[in-house]
């Protein structure tokens, strides 16, 4: 299937940027769950967790249907459960702690676990899911087909924990992989394969350190592989991008005709 043209949101503060995602996030979910019962949203580190809390606030805690959410992750640090690193923690913290998710429909990777016995055992855990069809599966793979991805996009043009030239990024027989950037950190990270197969995926670019990957991944003039955002095309599902002026900053700089039409909107 022919792929969808990404669609660009750009918003004067991050403030503005917050309450819009915030907004999409419930229309997607509302969506899922008057197709098919459930809505599976899948969570990134960097800021995602943070603004989620948003969710948590008036009005948007009272219209969810929460009892119908199951949360995933695209990437985990291998540290414990409580490490102030554990993307699980941070989004407990910001996030599932002030909302009323059913514990049995949180699915974190497992902590206390080698990078590669996790990633093997997170795989094995999604798989399950797609057996009980609390997740689909897509129509052109066997991949799943989560209904929303969320993903931050990093100073280094990285999303998840896909970093650039990094061969993970040409893992296709893996839905989730084991990723060293170095010595100190590792990390698992669903694989493009996934990402790419989901329903509907979102990358947030925030803050000045984004303004350059973010026009490089705009106008795709570098090596794909030294900006994995780039990579991020789903097959039959949609791409939306959400950045505020300091991310775009350097973008519509470079793209006038645009930044005016924008501005006008």
């Amino acid at each position: 299937m022919e792929k969808i043209k990404p669609e660009m949101r750009i918003f004067d503060s991050s403030d503005e940027l917050l309450s819009n995602l915030a907004d999409y996030v419930l229309q997607v979910a509302e969506s899922a769950v008057k197709e098919r019962g459930s809505f599976s949203l899948v969570l990134s580190g960097g800021d995602i967790p943070i603004r989620l809390g948003k969710l948590s606030k008036a009005p948007y805690v009272r219209l969810v249907e929460w009892s119908k959410w199951h949360v995933f992750w695209a990437e985990e640090n291998v540290v414990p459960k409580r490490h102030p690193d554990s993307y699980y923690w941070q989004a407990k913290q910001w996030f599932i702690s002030k909302v009323p998710l059913l514990p049995a429909h949180v699915y974190p990777v497992s902590p206390g676990l080698s990078a590669e016995s996790a990633a093997n055992s997170y795989e094995f855990a999604i798989r399950q899911q797609l057996k009980s069809r609390t997740v689909q599966v897509s129509r052109s793979t066997d991949c799943p087909r989560f209904d929303l991805i969320l993903l931050s996009l990093g100073s280094g043009g990285h999303v998840a924990s896909l970093y650039p030239n990094h061969p993970v990024l040409e893992e296709e027989s893996q839905w989730v992989a084991c990723v060293s950037k170095d010595e100190s950190c590792e990390s698992v990270t669903l694989t493009l394969s996934v990402i790419n197969a989901a329903a509907n995926v979102t990358i947030v670019a925030s803050g000045l350190d984004t303004a350059r990957p973010f026009m490089d991944t705009m106008v795709g003039r570098k090596p794909i592989r030294s900006h994995p955002a780039q990579m991020v095309l789903p097959r039959d599902g949609n791409l939306v991008w959400f950045a505020d002026a300091s991310a775009a900053s350097l973008f519509l700089r470079a793209n006038e005709p645009y930044a005016t039409s924008a501005t006008d909107s």
